[in-house]
């Protein structure tokens, strides 16, 4: 059987986490103190995804067109803010502006004035996985962290954000890679501004 080689990243994070790069690096991201047979033991379970995920990067998809790119931007534009309008008083929080970008390494983000990002690429992704996104960055306005409390925000929403969140950990790095091959700009953003 094959050795899975790969770069240990200990951390103060609570649980483990294995990053295909698009170089075709793996690396595994671990708590400080925990024992390197117990990772061992968690890389050899992620054997099999891990060989078919490398297996995807060998060979990529094309990158994006502009013309592809300025459709999903637009799409993004009408469909994020209605289900941030929808969430918001769920959650229980207001926000400002709203920028659809086509970024190559984040999904959404949220400021501390409480402007949200969000990435067009989350309009080939389930409505399931766009709803998470959203509620993860309006639950940032509550918690600017990633602490218990925060994550115990999006639960409360969300119950099942777990899966929701193993979707774009397994599925979303094709996505961005297919956009670090387009020639269109990541800075490019469609503005979407809140009416109060």
């Amino acid at each position: 059987m094959t050795e899975i080689r790969y770069r240990l990243v200990r951390s103060a994070r609570k649980t483990l986490a294995i990053q295909l790069r698009p170089d075709g690096e793996v690396i595994v991201r671990a708590p400080k103190r925990m024992p390197r047979a117990e990772i061992e033991r968690f890389v050899s379970g992620k054997r099999e995804w891990i060989t078919r995920h490398m297996a995807e990067q060998t060979a990529p998809l094309p990158g994006f067109t502009d013309e592809e790119l300025h459709a999903l931007a637009q799409r993004a534009k009408t469909v994020i803010p209605a289900r941030v309008a929808y969430y918001a008083p769920i959650v229980g929080v207001t926000y400002g502006n709203i920028t659809i970008r086509n970024q190559r390494t984040r999904w959404g983000s949220c400021s501390s004035q409480g402007n949200l990002n969000f990435n067009c690429l989350l309009m080939l992704a389930p409505e399931k996985v766009i709803d998470y996104v959203v509620v993860h960055e309006l639950c940032h306005r509550k918690e600017m962290n990633h602490s218990p409390k925060f994550w115990g925000e999006v639960e409360r929403i969300l119950p099942d954000y777990r899966e929701r969140k193993r979707w774009l950990r397994e599925n979303g790095q094709p996505l961005m890679g297919r956009l670090n091959q387009s020639s269109y700009a990541a800075e490019n953003a469609v503005r979407v501004h809140n009416e109060p």
